[in-house]
């Protein structure tokens, strides 16, 4: 059974850093391409970034380009959203989710390619 658990969302100021972590149960993270999401309530949900099984490909929206990153660990199984520069634009709640183990360079962007959902972890940027 796939299980993601994200953690390390929080209230921070303008322009801080934040890491969020999502550990990953019962898949590969060598094998298994990983994004992450954020949904605004009430608003449709947004793609933010992407790292494929290999950990060589990543992608991003512009909007987080230059502020986001995604890495993870593969011996800990755990993907990290690294977020630096944080603007009020991005509160939202933050949904790690785990794609088709195809390995490679794939990295979906689309939320109907991803198999499997954390429950997501509020992040609120104030002024």
């Amino acid at each position: 059974q796939v299980q993601l658990v994200e953690s390390g969302g929080g209230m921070v100021q303008v322009g801080d850093s934040l890491r969020l972590s999502c550990a990953a149960s019962g898949l590969r993270l060598t094998r298994n391409a990983m994004g992450w999401f954020r949904q605004v309530p009430g608003k449709k949900g947004e793609f933010v970034v992407a790292i494929s099984g290999s950990g060589v490909s990543t992608d991003a929206v512009e909007s987080v380009k230059g502020r986001f990153t995604i890495s993870k660990d593969n011996a800990k199984n755990t993907v990290y959203l690294h977020m630096n520069n944080l603007k009020p634009e991005d509160t939202a709640v933050y949904y790690c989710a785990a794609a088709g183990g195809y390995g490679g360079s794939y990295r979906p962007t689309q939320a109907y390619e991803y198999l499997y959902w954390g429950q997501g972890t509020p992040v609120t940027v104030s002024s």
